[in-house]
Order: C-alpha cells, then structure tokens, then sequence
C-alpha cells in the first residue's frame, strides 16, 4: 500500500493522505485526479481497471484503492 500512497503523493504532495479518512468528500482528489490515478495504478499493477469501477467509493481511502488493485487482479 506504500506505493499506493507515493502514487496519491505525487498527484498531491500538498495533501496528507495518511490522516484523510475519504480524499473525495474532503476535496483531496476531483475526477481529473481520479483519471491520472487510475492510469498510474494499471501501468504500476499490470491491471486494466473496468469503467464501472471508477467511482468515487473506489477512491475513498487508501484501503479502498488497494481492494480496487485486487479487484482488478492486482497484488497489493
């Protein structure tokens, strides 16, 4: 999950995400960023993530991002 965290750090390193319990509902990501990180996470995990799987309960915290990996047929 470090390199879940890195990837959201790097879209957003004015963001702490350790300390966010939903990066959507407190503004953290906005669908662009949801975009980017979902690229990054297929070209990092191998994985293609499905359309319907992009939403924002999928992209709440970090945890829920990781069940997405897996979902997807990733290894977290």
């Amino acid at each position: 999950m470090s390199d879940i965290l890195e990837m959201l750090e790097s879209l957003k390193p004015e963001c702490d995400f350790t300390n966010c319990e939903n990066y959507i509902e407190e503004g953290y990501l906005d669908s662009f960023d949801i975009v980017l990180l979902t690229s990054m996470l297929e070209d990092k995990y191998g994985i293609k993530i499905d359309a319907l799987d992009i939403l924002p309960e999928n992209y709440s915290n970090v945890d829920a991002i990781a069940s997405l990996v897996v979902k997807s047929g990733g290894t977290v």
